[in-house]
């Protein structure tokens, strides 16, 4: 138990409406009775000290990375990482270097085809070779970062350029995070850190960019079976690109960075001859500039789209795309794709959600209405997290999508303060608020922390009807279960798997059939 998890199991157990006096017997009571033997004590602390280490290990690993990345790219180059510990004390490590780089290989599968390094995976590399150094992994990871700390160097102008890229990147995550599962705010926050960097340190270049995404041709198959789908630009090119479709048969180089899975550089576009201009309106002379296009990669390096950035618009000579310019486009293009498949989990799990309730209304007719909460990090210092209201249902069936934000702050909804109780806590609140009694039931995270709260409202009955009752716990179970799967398939270490042909449809799943099939599962057990 942690602090809010005992404190709400003491509520729980006390009950409402129970004397000063009380309170503080039952707290007497507890600090007499309660005994540790010597051997849980020392448990309990070397439980502690384990996590502390954990921690403290990833914010060092996480360090080292952003120190060896310093044009923010996202990734490091595994061959190059592999080089400079070849070298750790004088070679003598080898044998372990290799059986660490193999099991690693075997966890991140894509790794033998691109690679390339996550932060992750990086993490995971160091530890598993500093495992088959010694027995004493955090000894052998100290070692290592130190070693590899010294081992690059980088000026203090690289440094200060880093930090700030890193802060358009955390923008464009952050903008994912509380958006509501929407991509609006996501695009934008794409295209400042573009423009942003091309102002700072690009010699403030005048760039267009777009994305597209690769959709399933059906609309004119006989032209491929895939197309691109700009979804987004800057807005000075939407009147000519945004919601264009680019087809295989089509001039450009997209197609090519998709299928090779590698960016195409075009310095002078003027020279190539084989790039589609959207801008019709420009005229031929003044089509001159460099192009860029980067494949978007899911966690398991899989082409979803492209990121498109060129200097059409710049009428200066050089207007070509530097190295550490490219190296930052690409942590755009990998911030970007966290960024999508984050938003499309919660556009996942908010369908599974309307799924669940759908089934529940017609067999817990008591249950007034239930309101649907994602959980949202705080935009400032004085606010940890919001609750934003996405889906209130009523008994009828009756839905409303909240599509415009509607927050809850702890300190300016007191009478919701259930509702940030179950979310401290991550366990369920029953209470009673202005005579109508609510039940409070988190959504989880693979953590177990809360990600979503359902605000389940039973009006003025204490209890629902006892089969009322179990079927609104059976629809929580699989609505939970259905919640786990979701998140487990964006893992990057796990290759995705399809149960229902019905669920496959361009590599994603239709989420309300997860609720049903976890349905049906739990019915076959129960036969």
């Amino acid at each position: 138990l942690n602090l809010p998890r005992f404190v709400q199991l003491m509520e729980t157990f006390v009950g409402e409406g129970i004397s000063l006096p009380t309170v503080k017997r039952l707290i007497a009571f507890i600090k007499e009775e309660y005994k540790q033997t010597e051997e849980e004590k020392m448990e309990q602390l070397e439980k502690v000290h384990h996590i502390s280490r954990l921690a403290q290990r990833k914010l060092l690993l996480e360090a080292l990375f952003e120190k060896w990345d310093d044009n923010a790219s996202g990734f490091l180059d595994l061959e190059e990482v592999d080089a400079v510990l070849s070298t750790f004390k004088e070679r003598m490590e080898k044998e372990a270097l290799r059986k660490a780089k193999k099991h690693l290989c075997s966890r991140y599968p894509q790794l033998s085809r691109v690679g390339k390094l996550s932060p992750k995976a990086f993490q995971t590399f160091l530890e598993l070779v500093a495992s088959e150094f010694t027995a004493n992994v955090d000894e052998a990871i100290d070692n290592l970062v130190e070693f590899l700390t010294t081992s690059v160097e980088r000026s203090r102008m690289k440094c200060l350029q880093s930090l700030t890229r890193r802060k358009w990147l955390h923008n464009i995550q952050q903008a994912a995070e509380t958006s509501g599962a929407s991509m609006e705010p996501v695009y934008k926050a794409v295209f400042k850190a573009l423009s942003q960097d091309a102002e700072a340190h690009g010699d403030n270049k005048k760039i267009s960019a777009y994305i597209a995404l690769l959709e399933e041709n059906q609309l004119s198959p006989e032209r491929g079976q895939i197309l691109l789908h700009y979804v987004a630009c800057t807005t000075d090119d939407a009147p000519y690109v945004l919601n264009q479709i680019l087809y295989k048969d089509m001039k450009g180089v997209s197609f090519a960075a998709v299928e090779e899975g590698k960016l195409v550089h075009i310095p002078r576009v003027q020279l190539h001859g084989n790039i589609h201009f959207w801008n019709y309106d420009r005229p031929v002379e003044e089509r001159r500039g460099s192009l860029l296009v980067l494949p978007l990669h899911d966690a398991r390096w899989r082409v979803f789209g492209i990121l498109g950035l060129d200097t059409l618009r710049d009428q200066c000579e050089k207007t070509i795309f530097l190295t550490h310019e490219i190296s930052f486009y690409q942590g755009v293009s990998q911030a970007f794709s966290k960024a999508y498949h984050h938003v499309c989990r919660l556009e996942n799990i908010l369908q599974m959600t309307v799924t669940a309730l759908d089934w529940l209304y017609p067999r817990a007719p008591s249950v007034h209405t239930v309101i649907t909460y994602l959980v949202e990090p705080g935009k400032d210092k004085t606010c940890d997290y919001a609750l934003r209201k996405v889906i209130t249902t009523d008994n009828t069936g009756q839905k409303e999508i909240h599509s415009s934000p509607v927050l809850l702050l702890r300190k300016e909804n007191l009478l919701r303060v259930y509702l940030f109780k179950c979310t401290d806590s991550s366990g369920v609140i029953r209470t009673s608020v202005c005579g109508e009694y609510h039940i409070a039931v988190p959504l989880r995270d693979l953590s177990g922390q809360a990600l979503g709260i359902f605000d389940i409202s039973i009006g003025h009955r204490q209890k629902l009807p006892p089969h009322e009752h179990k079927d609104l716990q059976k629809m929580l179970k699989m609505a939970q279960a259905a919640c786990s799967e979701i998140l487990k398939m964006s893992l990057e270490e796990t290759e995705p798997t399809y149960v229902l042909e019905a669920e496959h449809v361009a590599n994603l799943r239709h989420a309300g059939i997860l609720f049903h099939q976890f349905m049906l599962q739990d019915l076959r057990e129960c036969v």
